[in-house]
Parts: structure tokens; sequence; C-alpha cells
């Protein structure tokens, strides 16, 4: 379990990672649809790559086929990159705008309540997961944290709609790890459930990136910058991660450690090479620390117990949420 938590920790850390590069390459070429289709494109053709010299993860495609086909694994749950599309399409929306590290705040309150919601409704492959007087108290004081860094927002006038399109992400973002824990249960490969999720991503994000570029046209010139291309390389890391610790730690424990990962790497970034025409404001520090205290107040009660995944069904059938004992 602790080994768990220090890889979600730095998958955390990546997210906040690749918010910036995805900022500053929207920035850069000042269109963040087509930086959101670079960044997902990239990653996918990573992943197709990999894919091809490793044969675990091809196999993985016919057992996804047979649960779909079974109905053991419902059809939208192959969906996930809708979820990861708009999370980088917020990335270049609003993070180059209020900084890493209030982006990545209001990120974790759609992500607390997402993990609270899915885990109680047993979306993850680890089934049901009971709210804990630990795990309240951690989401509790990460809500807590948001309204405090909000409160220097209001103070800037940051617009109130670009902290709300990152919250809808943090939803979309918990969600997205639940539903990628279930294809890659149904795979049994962590390659099969990222490549589902970039392949799904990149082809919503293309769509997209056409229909603004035929109205608005296409970026002048295109930055020289290597690493301003690496945000999909990696979200290939993270994503594949979340696939496979969701599992073993829920939904709420993966989030919150998650966000304890990007609110560090973010308030780091955005102190050391801050790119908001404003200093960190001593709420937005305060906010963060108050988020890593809920976090960790939350993993510590969740891990004092002996943590065991539920048994599948007899007839080896993944549970499918809203389903009836007959699958349908």
């Amino acid at each position: 379990m602790w080994l768990a938590i220090v890889f979600a920790l730095a998958c955390g850390a990546l997210t906040a990672l690749q918010s910036r590069i995805n900022g500053q390459l929207a920035h850069a070429i000042d269109d963040p649809f087509t930086a959101a289709a670079i960044s997902f494109g990239s990653g996918l053709v990573i992943l197709l790559v990999v894919l091809a010299a490793w044969r675990p993860g091809r196999l993985g495609f016919g057992r996804v086929a047979q649960a779909l086909r079974e109905r053991r694994l419902a059809w939208w749950m192959v969906l996930g990159g809708l979820a990861g599309a708009w999370f980088v399409i917020t990335q270049g929306l609003s993070a180059g705008v209020v900084g890493v590290a209030l982006f990545t705040v209001a990120i974790v309150a759609g992500q607390t309540l997402g993990g609270i919601v899915f885990d109680l409704v047993g979306l993850g492959p680890g089934g049901r997961r009971p709210i804990t007087p630990t795990r309240v108290i951690g989401a509790v004081l990460a809500l807590a944290a948001i309204g405090w860094t909000v409160s220097a927002q209001l103070v800037h006038d940051v617009p109130i709609l670009l902290m709300l399109l990152p919250f809808v992400a943090g939803i979309g973002a918990a969600w997205q790890q639940a539903v990628n824990g279930r294809v890659r249960s149904a795979a049994e490969s962590a390659l099969t459930a990222t490549v589902f999720n970039f392949g799904v991503g990149t082809t919503a994000l293309v769509v997209v990136m056409l229909v603004h570029a035929a109205s608005a046209g296409w970026p002048q010139a295109m930055p020289t910058e290597w690493w301003l291309y690496a945000g999909g390389a990696i979200g290939c890391v993270f994503i594949a991660g979340q696939a496979v610790l969701v599992r073993i730690v829920g939904v709420l424990v993966l989030a919150l450690c998650g966000v304890a990962g990007q609110l560090a790497a973010a308030l780091s970034l955005d102190l050391l090479l801050p790119t908001a025409d404003r200093p960190v404001d001593f709420a937005t520090i305060g906010g963060t620390v108050l988020a890593l205290v809920a976090v960790v107040i939350a993993s510590l009660g969740w891990t004092r117990r002996r943590h065991a995944i539920p048994p599948p069904p007899r007839t080896g059938a993944i549970p499918v949420v809203g389903s009836d004992e007959s699958g349908r």
C-alpha cells in the first residue's frame, strides 16, 4: 500500500508538470485545441510503437472485446479518454492564466468529490469502498483548502469560469481513473487500457481541433523548444500508472494522493518558474498545505486497516455499475 501511495504521488507530480508544459505550448501557438491534440496525439504514437513490440498489450484488446460482448464491461467504460481530452484542453485554456498551483487546487475539488461518489457506487475495479471518518475528514479539509485558495483568486479578479473548467476536469479525472481501471482489469494489461484512453482522447481532440481551425485558422508557427512537446509522453506514464493503482487504493485515495503530488509540484513550479503576472499568494500556499494535510489524514486512515480487494463474482465477471445479477 505504501509503495502504491508513493507511485500515486509521483503520478500526481507528473500531472502538474504536464499542465505546465501543455499550458506553455498553448500560449506559444495561441491555440489550446491544437496544443491538446498535439499532446494526446504524440502520446498515442508512443503507445502504438510500444504496443507493436509488446504482445500482452495486443492480446488485451481481444479480452476487452470479449468482456464487451459478454457485458462484463459497459461500452462507456472504454471512453475514459474523453475526460482526459477535456483535462488537457483545460490545461491549455486556464493553467497558463491562473498559474499551475491555482489550476491544480481547482482540480483537487473535482477529484475529491468525484472520488467520494465513485468509490461509494463502486465504479472502480476494486468495488464499493465505505466512507470512513478519516476519509471524510480528509475530503472536508481538501474542500476547505479550495475555499481558502479561491479567496486569493477573487482578490486578483481571476475569471471564475477559468476555475470552473479545471473543477469539472477534476471530476472527469476521477471518473477516468475508475473506468480505465476497469478496462485494465478486463484486458489484464495497463498498456491496453492506456492505448484505449489515448485513442479515444486523440480522436475527440482532432475533431475539436479541425472545427476550431475551420473558423479561426491554424497556428502561424510552431515553437522549436523540444520540451513543449513532451506532454504526451508524460501522460502515457501517469495514465498507465493510475490504471494499475486504482484497484489497490481506490478512486478517492488515488485522487487525494495524486493531488498531493500535483500540489507540491505545481506550487514549486509557480514559485521557481512563474508564468502568471502575479506572485503566489499566502492563501495559495496555505491552501496547498491544508490540502496536503487532508491527503495525509485520508491516506493514513486508509492504510491502517488491512485492505482487501473484493473477490470477483463466481462467474469471473467484472460487475458493471447499475447492472442486475443477470449482467443486464
